[in-house]
């Protein structure tokens, strides 16, 4: 009777461990195919201006890419109401509906979107590796057009009347201010570039900035200091941007705040300026990639080649000159051609 309740166990125990290793080879399973890896010929990262045209062109090239739009799809360009300075759209156009016809015309030559955030990569195998949060991607060529963010002061009222009056690009949105009192905050050399572009537009431009000299370059601060247009306002911060939000939101004054003494005033503007710099997105590129102490991308030459084979750059990530929606397009274009031309050298190669 020992022996029997013995084996009995004995059974049991064998039982249920073939239960749990069933199921643990099956959790396994679902694991290894969690985390399989989706390849394609290209992949884009980033839906900015650039993203879509290098899509568009590598699309009709019948390439097939699958664009990585990331979490915030769009760019730059879906913070700013009204566009007027790009070709072909003579009545201008709103920033959002821009780019979702850049995306509706990839998508016509069977551009793949994903809404998903690039988190990590591989450049030192190939294929190229790209990791999201929930999947893992492979690449024979990656194009990165993941633009570049402006810096802001932080303060709530600026993001309030973003776009409202609040801009960090004077090419960009000069325009709209034409005749009137505008605020440039910021005392390097972009500070300085749009201030002489805005004194050409606008009845007044007040730069703004906390300290009791510019760091600029000294012709570009001997352009501004002489410009009778621009008067610098010295040792003082942008502490609040003042503005009506009905019957439309705009803004129409701003209140200083003196960096020494602590007092304030309040003057009357119709548009405020950030020019205190922009951060390309490129952060986690910087073990691979060739770049600058700022984090833009190195090309070669005037082509979109980075210092890896099979990898190109496109848009605001490079270019921290232009930094134009019609630029960034253009670059895109420009990518798309030498990653089409790369894969089939590529293809030959193999052969």
């Amino acid at each position: 009777m020992y022996f029997k309740y013995c084996l009995f166990i004995v059974v049991f125990i064998i039982s249920i461990a073939g239960c749990n290793r069933n199921n643990n080879e099956e959790s396994s399973s679902k694991r290894v195919d969690s985390i399989s890896t989706m390849h394609y010929e290209l992949i884009i990262i980033g839906s900015g201006p650039a993203g879509y045209t290098a899509a568009l062109y590598a699309a009709r090239a019948g390439i097939k890419p699958l664009v990585l739009a990331g979490e915030t799809p769009g760019g730059q360009l879906t913070t700013t109401t009204d566009v007027e300075n790009y070709p072909g759209f003579p009545d201008g156009i709103q920033g959002t509906e821009m780019m979702d016809l850049f995306q509706k015309q990839a998508e016509r030559f069977e551009t793949k979107v994903e809404y998903k955030h690039v988190e990590e990569v591989d450049f030192n195998t190939e294929p190229f590796i790209l990791k999201c949060e929930d999947e893992t991607y492979s690449a024979d060529a990656v194009i990165i057009a993941t633009g570049a963010s402006a810096k802001w002061l932080g303060i709530p009222s600026e993001q309030a009347f973003n776009g409202y009056g609040v801009s960090a690009c004077a090419t960009c949105d000069g325009f709209f201010y034409k005749g009137k009192d505008v605020i440039i905050v910021g005392g390097g050399d972009t500070a300085m570039e749009e201030a002489l572009f805005l004194s050409r537009l606008c009845n007044k431009v007040y730069v703004v900035h906390r300290r009791d000299s510019f760091r600029a370059s000294k012709i570009m601060q001997q352009r501004v200091l002489n410009s009778d247009k621009i008067e610098v306002i010295w040792n003082h911060q942008l502490d609040e941007i003042i503005g009506d939000t009905e019957p439309r939101k705009k803004v129409t004054g701003a209140r200083l705040k003196n960096t020494q003494d602590g007092s304030t005033k309040e003057i009357s503007v119709s548009g405020v300026f950030i020019a205190i710099g922009h951060q390309p997105n490129s952060k986690i590129f910087k073990d691979f990639i060739q770049m600058d102490e700022v984090g833009y991308i190195y090309v070669d030459g005037r082509t979109s080649k980075t210092n890896i084979p099979g990898v190109f750059a496109a848009g605001d990530v490079c270019d921290k000159v232009y930094r134009q929606a019609v630029t960034s397009a253009g670059m895109g274009c420009m990518a798309a051609i030498d990653a089409e031309r790369y894969l089939e050298e590529k293809k030959h190669l193999s052969k």
